[in-house]
């Protein structure tokens, strides 16, 4: 007998509303900063955690609402077994 899981209670502590076209739902938004060049700058890559099939079909360019901030989406990759996607996102 198939297991069924609700994933989307892996997102109810930490997710924010997020909305791509007619799709809303939670993702975990991170922000997390990296030194580059030499340790001489800091930087920012923003990447949302959301269930695939919420936001699995994003691609490049496609612009997507996090708690009310809008990004574009840089790239979207699956992780694990696919249920979960990282999607690198930069600010508009």
């Amino acid at each position: 007998m198939a297991v069924t899981e609700n994933l989307s209670g892996f997102l109810y502590d930490f997710g924010v509303s997020c909305t791509a076209g007619a799709t809303t739902a939670l993702g975990i938004l991170d922000m997390p900063s990296q030194v580059v060049a030499g340790d001489m700058v800091l930087t920012t890559d923003y990447v949302l955690t959301a269930l695939a099939t919420d936001f699995g079909t994003l691609k490049y360019e496609d612009v997507i609402t996090i708690a009310g901030t809008a990004y574009m989406v840089r790239e979207t990759r699956f992780i694990d077994d696919g249920a979960f996607v990282e999607i690198g996102l930069q600010k508009t």
